[in-house]
């Protein structure tokens, strides 16, 4: 199991990653918790105030 985070509104979401054909690594949380992700070093969570969905942010 990756890292969850539990957002203001009490729902849970999932970090998930994923390899882009140029090379780069997306991330993003989903409600799905199969195949979850740690959270990468020098990253932080926010969260979204008006949607309450949680972010990835360079620290």
């Amino acid at each position: 199991m990756g890292y969850s985070h539990t957002n203001s509104r009490g729902n849970r979401y999932f970090l998930h990653s994923q390899v882009m054909k140029n090379g780069k690594t997306l991330y993003f949380f989903s409600k799905k918790e199969e195949n979850g992700k740690e959270l990468p070093a020098g990253y932080g969570v926010v969260e979204n105030p008006k949607t309450g969905l949680p972010l990835l942010k360079k620290k």
